[in-house]
């Protein structure tokens, strides 16, 4: 395939996630997930038809993402084993080609501003020492994104010293709305095409809850964020499970190579089913196709087609991929 081109007066197209799971209930419902993830997109297309850069339209949708403390990402992030919230976040430029990370960060409200931050520097991929030390540099305020949720689930876990509980007691806790379901697979994340046909994507996660300490998320990877010129994808679910598929980057090079962006999402995920893996992914093209993919039973996503919003939060359990 050709390299693409910058198009100008582009119809701008859209896609956000805030995490997959097995149940909406922690989080409000799907009335009230849906409510919060429509208006974010409404929010960042607005912005989007008056001209912001899809990298811009990006950073702006990962902030208001990581702002909502329903979702495991910024305010609202998992704690770690040790009780302390560590946070991971990228921005792919794609016509740059260009990726840009923190991995590990703590005590700042935002995330994704220094990976935006670091799309201009030489050094475009910092750990939690390099991160905190940007982070005194830019002058950004301290900030504690701890809620009380995440305080009280991490205390249960530590009463039974971080071992696994069982699955029934778990589902349970989320169906009766005392425990969210984001620990293991929360991230949230942007995809986006503006009117000049440039595409970026952005994905900002606090980690798997309850991690050994120094583990690293793949959100902070090309396996959960990749673009090109051609594509992008943000990638949620289990951390390894991404890492062992390396997702985005698998789908965004199978567009690259020629294939369909929803034949490139069906093959992978395909793929991702067959090994037991629990995912999902989010994408869109420098020719106007969204698409999306799961392999868990809940995407939380949401789309602006140019013509009218979307959202994958009803879709049946299991494997499933879509587009428009």
């Amino acid at each position: 395939m050709s390299q693409a081109s910058t198009q100008p007066n582009t119809q701008p197209k859209l896609i956000i996630h805030g995490g997959a799971g097995s149940s909406l209930q922690g989080k409000g419902g799907v009335a009230a997930v849906r409510a919060l993830l429509s208006g974010i997109v409404e929010q960042v297309y607005q912005r989007l038809l008056a001209g912001a850069s899809a990298q811009e339209a990006v950073v702006l949708g990962c902030r208001l993402l990581e702002d909502e403390p329903r979702f495991n990402a910024g305010t609202g992030s998992v704690l770690q084993s040790d009780g302390q919230i560590r946070m991971s976040a990228s921005l792919m430029d794609g016509s740059a080609q260009r990726f840009s990370g923190t991995i590990n960060v703590s005590r700042i409200q935002n995330p994704i501003e220094l990976a935006a931050f670091l799309q201009t520097q030489s050094d475009r991929v910092l750990s939690d020492v390099g991160s905190a030390e940007l982070a005194r540099e830019l002058a950004l305020p301290i900030y504690n994104p701890l809620t009380d949720l995440r305080l009280n689930e991490w205390i249960e876990e530590r009463k039974d010293n971080f071992s696994k509980r069982s699955m029934a007691a778990t589902i349970a806790e989320v169906e009766a709305g005392s425990r969210s379901d984001s620990a293991g697979r929360g991230t949230i994340g942007v995809v986006a095409l503006d009117q000049q046909g440039r595409v970026a994507a952005g994905t900002s996660t606090g980690g798997k809850g309850f991690e050994r300490i120094g583990r690293v998320s793949d959100s902070a990877t090309p396996a959960g964020n990749y673009a090109t010129a051609h594509a992008g994808v943000s990638c949620t679910g289990i951390g390894e499970d991404i890492l062992d598929e390396c997702l985005a980057a698998k789908i965004v090079i199978r567009v690259d190579d020629g294939l369909g962006l929803a034949a490139a999402f069906e093959k992978s995920m395909a793929e991702a089913a067959d090994r037991g893996r629990d995912l999902g992914a989010i994408g869109l093209d420098a020719t106007g196709a969204i698409a999306w993919g799961k392999t868990s039973e809940v995407l939380l996503a949401a789309y602006h087609n140019g013509t009218t919003l979307g959202d994958t939060l009803e879709l049946p359990d299991g494997l499933q991929v879509g587009s428009c």
